[in-house]
């Protein structure tokens, strides 16, 4: 049967096949089976350099023919790999005869085939590779697409420091903000979700059947194998693996740095869906515009309409991703005894969880460059919410000592539409110095914004 982006069952392969393109080569299972290559690899020459006598160290030429299976892993090689899999029904073990099959014609590597997945149990190859998997997706997709958002969020902020907006606090008028110091509160809070994404350690571990080293100390049972391990593990790529060494598992890898990275993107996630909801009601409130595209239509019976697509496909697809995340997050860490069967299959869905999020950034930079802010929309919902003056001049009166301050302006605003008229002949009447009275008289609700514009430029 024959695919197509018409015929996938998922849609991150199908309508948004293009949109993941740089994702895909990573998270799919043949960028599975490239770093199930490249573990074995590594293993196979770190072997040949520990001084056993039935190991001799590998020969320049053997190390970068090993070398080269991996730096030239393709998509034929995958393919073999799964042909070689119909007959041993055991995927790790497909990749193990498919380097094996390689070694034809080159008697030193086939003299030292049985090294291949030496002492290695299946989970050592498996939680290697997924950690090799994620580090890719994370360092070369995740985090360039969320310092992208991170960057176009300060220069908006930057952008619109200095223009006012009214607030909404319970969806009522509130004191009034800027519309760059909106902007910067997400951008901070995306840059520290950010940081934590980055600073999770990417862990390893290549122990055997139960953790213990069993077959390894079974061989040569004076070998440091713990040692050689963490040297594997911990070098970087492409002699090791450059991950963090984990020194105690039972046959899997724990899972817990997934669940605390996976939950580090999933609050980023939750950020920005906060982020897309509030301006998709910027939008519908009239603050933003959205730059037309041609041959864009909006609705099929509406012929005015200009939708927030991007925001609304974003905030649904970041949705997606932290269902996913989450149950990646709380279903990993959990094996009955030393190992079950239960999170392979689910492991499998950490390109799902990432792909819709990455598809969501995307959605958001498309959204974000096509707003045009509409400066007389805001600037009119302000002046028509001179309720808002009530908290600066009854902060003012008590501060002078005038009794009753909240309640007067309560008696006067709460409920009612207010005038710039009735504050300022309130404000005459009250019993402050002349100074303060004319300082009051001369606010504004665009003008009220407290340090707004200085910790908007700030960001």
């Amino acid at each position: 049967m024959s695919f197509s982006t018409v015929s996938a069952l998922s849609p991150l392969d199908g309508r948004y096949a293009a949109k993941l393109a740089a994702l895909r080569p990573l998270m799919s299972e043949q960028g599975y089976m490239h770093r199930r290559v490249q573990v074995e690899v590594a293993w196979f020459i770190a072997l040949s350099d520990c001084g056993f006598a039935e190991f001799k160290p590998l020969t320049p030429g053997a190390r970068k023919y090993l070398m080269g299976l991996v730096a030239n892993f393709s998509e034929a090689d995958a393919v073999a790999i799964k042909e070689i899999e119909k007959t041993t029904n055991h995927d790790v073990k497909a990749v193990e005869y498919w380097i094996k099959s390689k070694f034809d014609a080159r008697p030193e590597l086939l003299a030292a085939a049985e090294f291949v997945h030496f002492a290695c149990t299946s989970e050592d190859i498996n939680n290697t590779s997924h950690a090799l998997q994620i580090q890719a997706a994370r360092d070369t997709v995740m985090l360039p697409a969320l310092d992208g958002l991170i960057a176009k969020l300060r220069e908006m902020a930057h952008q619109f420091a200095e223009v006012s907006m009214l607030s909404r606090t319970h969806g009522q008028t509130a004191s009034p903000t800027t519309v760059g110091k909106e902007i910067a509160n997400v951008a901070v809070r995306l840059a520290k979700a950010r940081e934590q994404i980055a600073a999770v350690k990417l862990l390893g571990k290549m122990n055997g059947a139960v953790g213990n080293y069993n077959a390894h100390i079974a061989a040569w049972p004076d070998f440091d194998w713990e040692a050689f391990s963490r040297k594997v593990i911990e070098t970087p790529a492409p002699l090791g693996l450059g991950l963090t060494f984990q020194p105690y598992s039972i046959q899997i890898e724990p899972h817990d740095y997934m669940a605390e990275l996976f939950d580090a993107v999933a609050r980023a996630d939750t950020i920005l869906i906060d982020f897309s909801r509030d301006i998709w009601g910027y939008v519908s409130l009239g603050y933003f515009k959205q730059r037309l595209k041609k041959g864009e239509i909006g609705s099929s019976t509406m012929p005015h309409k200009v939708n927030p697509i991007d925001f609304e496909n974003a905030e649904g697809n970041l949705g997606l991703a932290n269902a996913v995340l989450r149950h990646l997050s709380e279903k990993l860490p959990i094996s009955r005894w030393q190992r079950d069967l239960t999170d392979s299959t689910v492991l499998r869905n950490i390109g799902v969880a990432l792909g819709y999020a990455t598809l969501a950034y995307a959605s958001l930079m498309t959204g974000l460059g096509k707003l045009e802010i509409n400066e007389e929309a805001i600037a009119d919902d302000l002046d028509a919410s001179w309720e808002v003056l009530a908290e600066p001049i009854q902060t003012v009166m008590r501060r002078f000592g005038v009794q009753g301050a909240y309640e007067q302006l309560k008696e006067v605003t709460r409920g009612k539409t207010v005038t710039a008229e009735a504050l300022h002949g309130l404000i005459r009447s009250l019993e402050i110095p002349e100074d303060e009275k004319a300082r009051l008289l001369a606010m504004t609700p665009a003008s009220y914004i407290g340090k707004a514009a200085e910790l908007a430029k700030r960001v």
